[in-house]
Parts: structure tokens; sequence; C-alpha cells
């Protein structure tokens, strides 16, 4: 047989930002979280629903870094891709960035099914910060958009069903500790891109399991789901059922309709096929469909308010057209965690491609009708089902040609527990110096020394490392590191008595007073957590080597987070102090000068504050939903809000 699909690399230039260093700083809080309910429509959910919106939520990014070293100035720069392609599709993948699928063009017509952003530039919207918009993500992980969305994926060649071959992509997902692969395949002569995806617990305890399939689409579409109401949800926080298309008058299934960003959970009826499409005035466009394992459907739009455009522009660049997102997952909502049970899996399959049908009619559910008996014409539901059983047996294939590395934490994970993943090796090949520490622990039960001054590696903090880490010989480092595996698994008291413990022999003594500001200002004790961030900011100063790009991230998170805690108790001298000994590079980045502003103010020099706004900053991470960089100027002027420093993402008088 004829084999016409190809896999090959490539390689895409694009203007794009630096990704930079990790934040040092154990995150031993969680990023500000968008996707909480107000506790007063809980009573209203279903039982699924609210069982599962109360199911494990996240309580700490650990062991995962904050990813908040990137900026906003953009140069052509090189990004490895990945292309898979019949007579029909191309889908660029780009390995080195979640495995996102960067473009699906379809060839007979010459369409871009997607919204194909011409740029990277990371954004403040992660689960752990950096995150950039475009294409179809792959979330995994917890509630919002996954860690691994601007980290290397291991990739593959492997045979497809059909004798082709397929490409696989496959990580171990930290915050969750499960291995997952997807497999992107096209049929002979398919129109459609086939995607299998499979997560693993081999554990001996349940685990929580979250994924939703994010597809970037042009926003001058219609969305159709074979829906009639939808779980709306937005900025306010209120999750509240709604009738589809059209509410308070206005037809929210056209994105560019809504004021406001918002989420729209579509309820599927359990009986009918579960996909969603968007489609142009000319009824041009892409749907997606899966197995019914992937029950949950989802628009989410930025909105026609200035907030929203700025966000748009933000992500992209002006001129490039906005875009809202359609999206698949295992749950109703992007709220909830399913349970997986020990020693056990969960698989589906999913389809993308073009679909060409009316978006129009006076009847919303005629033009599903419609949409959908076209979507049945091209892809039958059973074809899809039956692609699905035909993949299964080749999800234990063992890889063939490597195409992309990803990281060595799994295979820190199969070597400590022995596992067995047919079709996701970790190789040991791919161990480094991040892991190297605890490869050491795991082999000699004691945490190496380090040679030379720095800032600590990261944490691990799953209970098997926790307990290794209570018998090993209690360095300060090992008494740093327990204390921070403590602290993430809810015992604050056994992490402040750790971090305590350590201060007596510690050479560097910034990491843990840090850590125990940190717990001073979640116990609510501000003035001695702000003692202890001035002290630690001098520390690292004293003990800082060079101006390396380990140590210049160092003492900016640092640096920042002291002076927040020291203009939070009125210390403004000291906070002054602080920002005269960061670099002078760092004082110039987006994020110092809106602190420098907020400093000014404090300081009782509003006009000098607002000079700093009239002279112009881009915050490269502000955070999706914060209102900081308006609060401020409120504070500063009357005047009305400009545009460039407008992301509001919610009516102004909420």
């Amino acid at each position: 047989m004829v084999i016409v699909t190809t896999i090959r690399r490539e390689v895409l230039t694009l203007p794009a930002a630096q990704l930079g260093p990790d934040n040092p700083l154990p995150p031993l809080r969680l990023l500000h979280e968008v996707h909480r309910i107000d506790e007063r429509d809980r009573d209203e959910l279903p039982r699924d629903m609210a069982r599962q919106t109360d199911y494990e939520p996240l309580r700490s990014l650990l062991p995962v870094r904050v990813r908040d070293g990137y900026g906003r100035t953009r140069e052509p720069r090189k990004l490895d891709a990945l292309v898979i392609e019949n007579d029909r599709l191309r889908a660029t993948v780009l390995p080195g960035l979640g495995g996102r699928v960067a473009s699906l063009l379809h060839k007979p017509t010459g369409r871009e099914l997607l919204y194909r952003n011409p740029v990277f530039q990371p954004a403040n919207f992660a689960l752990n910060g950096a995150w950039f918009s475009g294409g179809i993500e792959w979330n995994i992980g917890a509630t919002g958009h996954t860690t691994l969305s601007c980290s290397p994926l291991h990739a593959a060649r492997v045979p497809a069903p059909d004798g082709g071959e397929m490409l696989r992509l496959w990580e171990w997902e930290r915050l969750r500790d499960l291995p997952f692969q997807i497999d992107l395949w096209l049929p002979r002569h398919s129109d459609f891109l086939h995607v299998g995806v499979r997560i693993r617990n081999p554990h001996q305890r349940p685990a929580p399991v979250y994924w939703w399939s994010n597809i970037a689409v042009p926003e001058e579409r219609r969305v159709l789901a074979p829906a009639q109401e939808a779980w709306h949800f937005s900025y306010e926080r209120r999750l509240r059922r709604v009738p589809v298309p059209a509410y308070d008058g206005i037809d929210r299934s056209y994105p560019l309709n809504n004021p406001y960003a918002a989420d729209y959970f579509y309820e599927v009826p359990q009986e009918r096929r579960r996909w969603i499409a968007a489609l142009d005035d000319d009824g041009h466009g892409l749907v997606q469909t899966s197995t019914d394992v992937l029950r949950g459907r989802k628009l989410f739009v930025w909105g026609a308010g200035s907030g929203g455009r700025r966000w748009q522009n933000w992500l992209t660049e002006p001129g490039s057209g906005g875009y809202c997102e359609i999206q698949a997952g295992l749950a109703r909502t992007q709220l909830e965690h399913v349970r997986l049970d020990p020693e056990s899996e969960v698989s589906w399959t999913e389809a993308y491609g073009p679909l060409d049908a009316s978006p129009d009619g006076s009847s919303w559910s005629a033009v599903v009708d419609v949409a959908e008996a076209r979507l049945e014409a091209v892809l039958p539901r059973a074809d899809v089902d039956a692609a699905h059983a035909a993949w299964k047996p080749y999800a234990d294939t063992e890889p063939g040609e490597p195409l992309a590395t990803g990281s060595g934490w799994g295979a820190l994970e199969v070597l400590r527990a022995d596992l067995k993943l047919p079709g996701t090796p970790f190789d040991e090949s791919t161990l480094g110096e991040p892991q190297e520490p605890w490869l050491q622990l795991l082999r000699t039960g004691s945490l190496p020394e380090p040679r030379r001054v720095r800032p600590p590696g990261g944490t691990l903090v799953a209970r098997h490392w926790r307990d290794m880490l209570e018998t090993a010989p209690a360095t300060p480092l090992t008494e740093y590191h327990l204390g921070v595996a403590q602290w993430h698994a809810g015992d604050r008291a056994q992490a402040v008595r750790s971090w305590e413990r350590a201060l007596e022999l510690a050479p560097s003594l910034w990491p843990l007073l840090r850590c125990l500001a940190v717990a001073d200002q979640e116990a609510g004790n501000h003035e001695r957590a702000a003692d202890r961030y001035a002290d630690a900011f001098d520390d690292l100063c004293h003990e800082r080597r060079d101006d390396s790009e380990r140590w210049t991230a160092a003492t900016a998170a640092l640096g920042r987070e002291a002076i927040e805690a020291l203009l939070a108790v009125r210390r403004t001298d000291q906070a002054r102090a602080v920002w005269e000994r960061l670099h002078p590079a760092t004082r110039e980045r987006g994020r110092f000068r809106l602190i420098e502003a907020q400093l000014l103010l404090a300081e009782g020099r509003p006009q000098e504050a607002l000079d700093v706004f009239r002279a112009g900053f881009e915050a490269a991470d502000l955070r999706e939903g914060a209102e900081a960089v308006g609060r401020l100027w409120a504070r500063l002027t009357d005047e009305p809000l400009p545009e460039h420093y407008d992301f509001r993402m919610r009516p102004p008088e909420v």
C-alpha cells in the first residue's frame, strides 16, 4: 500500500519574545486563580458537577516552577516544528511548546482552519505563568492552562492504525504525577486530523484528572454546538445556567456580540454526538468532534469591550485579527476534576477538520441540526468510534525514530517506582541536571551538598519524596526542601520548624528567610514577614556572586516580593532601599516600572508616579483578570484609563 502521510521536521521563524529564566523561588502560594465559583451558586449545580468542583482543587503549583522571566521584546527566532501531512491536510506541531498544533491547513481550499498567531508572545495565563495564544493547546493538570504550555514534550514516529505513521507526543504531568500521550495521525485521503489521547494513573491511589483541548479560531465566526443551554461563567466568578444561543436579547453564539470576556460551557444532552464548530459568514470553518468520553464543549470569548480588545492585541499584534476559543473537555466545565481510579487509564479520540454548513437561520435547532447532518456526511459518528477502537492497540506500540526530547522527570519517576509504561518510554538518557540531586537521594538516601553557593533548585513534594527527605541526613539543604514538601502537604507548622532548624547551620539564609516570610504572611503576621523579607534580600545581595541569569532572576523575584511586603506595612524607606539595590536592567522592566509607581505613591509623590504612567510601560506578566494597573491609575488621577492600560475583563461597576 502506498503511504501518503508524511512526518518531517521544519523550522518556523517568528517574531518571538525570549522565555527567560524560571522564577527560582518555590511557589508556596497559587498564582491568582480565576477558576473558582461563588459559593452562592454551588447549591444550584447538578450533583455530579458540584462533587467534581470540590474534588481535589489545586492548592499548590509545587513541584512546578513559576515562569515569569519573559518580556515583550520580539525578535525573529527559530522554533522547531514537526509537520504531519497527507494530500488533504497539513498540521504543524511545536514539540518544544507543549505540543501545540500551531497550524491546520486544508490543502484543497488553501484555508487555515485555526487562528494562527503570527508571533510568539508569552503572557501570564498558564497555571505557572508563561502561556501563548493560537492553535490547538492540550491542557492537562488542573483547572486552567497547563504548566506545560511553554515546555518541551517527547516526540517520536509511531505506526498508525492504517499502516502509515503517527506523531506521538508524551510527557509526565508533574502537578498530578501522571503520564500522558497524544497521538496524531492523518488517515489516507482524510480531511480530518485524528488525535488519540491517553492519561494513565500508575499509582495505587486515585488521582484527579483534568483535560481540555483548547482550539483558537478567528472570532468573526458563529459557534455552533448541540445544546439548548450553557453554563455561563465570567470574571465575576458567578456560574449560572443560560439559554443558547441568546439571552438578555443578545445572540451570544457570535463572539463579538459579547461585551465582556466569558465562558459558555454547553449542556450537551447525553445522547447527542459531541462536537463544536466555528463557521464564517460563508459557512466555512472548523469542526471538532470526539468519542463520548470527552463530554464537555465550551466557547470562550474576549468580548468587544476595550479590555478584551487590549488583551487581543497584547497576545498577538495589532492588525492580525482577534480570536475566540472553542474547547472540549472531560467534564461539563473547567471548574471540575474527574477521578481516575488506581492503576487505570482514560482515553478518547478527537477529530479536527473543515466543515461547510450555513451558520444562519431563524431557528437555532435547525441550524445545529443541519451542521450536525453535514458533519455526519463527511465524518460519521461511527467512524470516529471505529478510529478509536483501531487506535487503542497501537497506543502501546513503542516509539520509533525520536523527533524531540522532553524533560527527565518521567524517567526519574519510572526509576523510583520501576514502572512499566508501554508506548511512552521515559529513558534514563533524559535525566539531566535538575534531576541529579533527586537521583542521588533515591540511590544513596541523602541529598548532595552543592559545590558552590547558588539559588537552590526545585523541590519534589510527592509523598514518596517527602518520606525520603524525612529519613535523609538533616543537612540545611535537606531541611529546606523538606519544609517546602511539608508546606505543600498542608503541614505548615512542621514546615516552619524545618526551615527554622536549617537557619542554625545554613551557609545561605535568604531562601529560608523568604519561606518563613511567606509563612508569616499566611498567618497574618505582616510586620515579621516584612522583617524577614528585608533580611532575606540583604543576605542575597551579600551572597550574590555575579550577574548571571540565575542570580539576576533570584534578585528580581525576591526584591519584588520584599518591596510588596514592606509597602504593605508602610515601611517605604526600606522598600526604597530594596529598589535601589535591584539591577538597573531589572528596574527598567515593565513590571518594576509599575512597582516604582506604587512606591512613589506610597512615598507621597503621586505626580511622579503619574509620570511613570505617562512615560509608558508594559508589565509583561500581568495576570489574566488582573486590575492592578487600572486601580493604581484611579488613585493617581480622575482621567479616564488610557486604552493601552485597560485590561479589565468585567463590567466596571462590579
